[in-house]
C-alpha cells in the first residue's frame, strides 16, 4: 500500500477478532513511530507495549473510550520522558506523530488500529501512570489499541474545500 492510500483509506478501528499481533510487526510500527518528525530532534517518546490481558482489560475502568481493549490483543502506550525535553512546548506535537505513525504503519501492515486519548485528562493520565507503574519523569500521552480487524470501514472523504484559505483569513 502506498502512502496515500494509507492516509485516505486509514480508519479508527474499534473490533478486533483476538488474533495476536506477532513481534516483527510490533517492532516494524515501533520502528515507524520513532521514524516520526521531531522538533530539534529531541525524540522525547517512549514505548510500552501492553498485551497483558488482564492490564488491557483494566484501561476501560478509568477510560471511558477504551471498552475496544477488551478484544484487543496489543496496546502501545506512547509516551513523553522529561528528561529528553530540551523545552516543555513540543513534545505533544513530537508524541501526536509518533502516534500517527504508529497507526498508518499498522494500517499499511493488515492490522487494524484506533488512538485513544491519555494526556492531558488527569483521571487518564494518573490511571495508566499507576497501572502501569510510570516513574514520575514518564507522561503517558496516548494509548493505540492494535490488532486484527473484525470490522471494515469504506474510506471517508474528508476533504472539504471550504476550509481552505490562501494568504489570508
Amino acid at each position: 500500500m502506498d502512502v496515500k492510500e494509507a492516509i485516505l483509506t486509514r480508519r479508527s478501528i474499534r473490533r478486533f477478532t483476538g488474533e495476536g499481533v506477532n513481534e516483527a510487526l510490533l517492532t516494524e510500527i515501533l520502528r515507524a513511530a520513532m521514524a516520526a518528525p521531531s522538533s530539534k530532534n529531541e525524540q522525547p517518546w517512549t514505548f510500552i507495549v501492553v498485551d497483558d490481558r488482564r492490564l488491557l482489560e483494566e484501561i476501560p475502568r478509568f477510560h471511558p473510550y477504551a471498552e475496544m481493549l477488551k478484544s484487543a490483543p496489543v496496546a502501545i502506550l506512547v509516551c513523553a520522558d522529561r528528561r529528553r525535553f530540551l523545552s516543555e512546548e513540543v513534545w505533544i506535537q513530537d508524541c501526536a506523530a509518533a502516534t500517527e505513525n504508529i497507526l498508518l504503519s499498522a494500517h499499511g501492515l493488515g492490522l487494524g488500529a484506533v488512538w485513544l486519548g491519555i494526556y492531558p485528562r488527569v483521571k487518564r493520565v494518573k490511571g495508566m501512570t499507576k497501572l502501569l507503574g510510570l516513574p514520575e519523569h514518564i507522561i503517558p500521552f496516548s494509548l493505540v489499541a492494535l490488532g486484527y480487524p473484525a470490522e471494515r470501514k469504506p474510506p471517508a472523504d474528508r476533504y472539504d474545500p471550504g476550509r481552505i484559505h490562501k494568504n489570508r483569513w
